[in-house]
């Protein structure tokens, strides 16, 4: 099937936020170089659940360079952003379920890339960046920005502008339900 056949399947283009809770330690660790083997899906969410975990694939990929994933990324890189959040702001931010929040923020914690304090409010936890954690979003920064650079080059100046439009338009959509 002609990419173009493909894309048109999926009604919508790639999300390339919606992946950060996608698990790809058990995936294939290559990049499909065709699409001859995907099902034309009539579904929007499973085109998007699709193509997030590809997406997903291509960022891990470059970032584990790194040693990093791009959840792992995400999170530093917006913690180096706002300097310091809550557990309730982070998942709000990310549209992220609290169990994998948890899980990736004792991770990043672990390896002293975050620090944690108490709030005002006892069960109030703040996370901030540490020097060690700035450090990695710089080693990390040249691979997801080869990532970034090789999804702009598949899709073209005119593709990445579209997807990136109607990325905002799915969000906006999807946060009214």
């Amino acid at each position: 099937m002609p990419k173009s056949a493909v894309l048109a399947c999926f009604h919508l283009p790639f999300d390339e936020e919606s992946h950060v809770d996608v698990d790809t330690s058990t995936m294939p660790r290559r990049i499909k170089k065709t699409t001859d083997d995907l099902f034309a899906l009539p579904c929007a969410c499973q085109n998007l659940r699709r193509v997030t975990r590809m997406v997903t694939r291509l960022y891990d990929g470059e970032l584990r360079k790194a040693g990093l994933e791009i959840t792992q990324f995400g999170l530093l890189t917006a913690l180096g952003v706002v300097g310091e959040a809550n557990q309730k702001r982070l998942s709000l931010g990310f549209e992220l379920d609290s169990t994998t929040l948890t899980r990736t923020l004792a991770l990043l914690e672990k390896r002293g890339w975050i620090t944690v304090r108490r709030g005002t409010d006892r069960r109030e936890r703040l996370f901030r960046l540490t020097p060690s954690g700035r450090q990695q979003i710089a080693a990390g920064q040249p691979h997801w920005e080869r990532a970034e650079r090789k999804l702009k080059r598949e899709l073209g100046r005119t593709g990445w502008k579209r997807m990136q439009r109607t990325v905002a338009e799915v969000t906006h959509a999807a946060a009214a339900f």
